[in-house]
């Protein structure tokens, strides 16, 4: 039998264990009409995830916005969204079944977004997830966020694991970076918010459902 505690998996959260687009693009919208400003498509909201939500505001405003707009705007979003976070957020397909394996076998398992924590942990208490992650790191929870390699190795240094047994699973460049950074295996998962982004950036292994993972893990 494999040891499976001598292995460390570590989770984006949006576009990898959660498809929280609608909320998200609900949220940037409901921002911009605060702002006076038209809604955006939502898969442009999309392609704006992933940096964090002061970046996200950054990008939704445009250019043109000054640093007294952003910030205005950025907290009407956080407000917004801490309402709203769960109205329509779901785990993808897969995913708790895969979770639940992993976890009944002992294996750590840790978020690493750089969604503001607080959320995070809203978020995965209200999808009933709280018992199976031991950590859960958010982009205010250290000076710098993904792809700073920061997050990562203070995971490790709770959990200390042979970085070639630790997995950072994500959807975008911004997670395989976290990665390459750390020097542990980059995952990449075929669904999500971003994964035309491999290209630049080409993860060590890309799953197409979250149960490959978890059945190569406890092989």
């Amino acid at each position: 039998m494999p040891d499976s505690q001598n292995n460390l998996l570590i989770f984006d959260l949006d576009g990898t264990l959660i498809d929280s687009q609608i909320d998200l693009a609900n949220s940037v919208n409901a921002m911009r009409a605060h702002m006076n400003m038209g809604p955006l498509d939502h898969k442009i909201v999309f392609s704006y995830v992933g940096n964090g939500a002061p970046t996200l505001v950054r990008r939704a405003l445009g250019p043109a916005a000054s640093e007294d707009d952003n910030a205005l705007a950025l907290r009407f979003f956080l407000t917004y969204y801490r309402e709203h976070m769960l109205d329509h957020t779901l785990l993808y397909p897969g995913v708790r079944d895969a979770l639940d394996r992993l976890h009944d076998s002992g294996v750590p398992l840790a978020i690493l977004t750089n969604k503001p924590v607080r959320f995070s942990i809203g978020i995965i208490h209200g999808l009933g997830l709280d018992s199976h992650f031991f950590r859960i790191y958010g982009g205010n929870s250290f000076e710098q966020k993904k792809p700073d390699p920061i997050g990562i190795e203070s995971l490790l240094g709770e959990r200390p694991t042979p970085r070639d047994r630790t997995i950072m699973v994500g959807d975008s460049s911004v997670d395989i970076l976290t990665a390459r950074n750390a020097k542990v295996v980059a995952c990449g998962v075929n669904w999500g918010f971003q994964p035309e982004m491999f290209v630049a950036a080409p993860p060590d292994l890309r799953i197409d459902d979250l149960g490959e993972l978890a059945t190569r893990v406890l092989a």
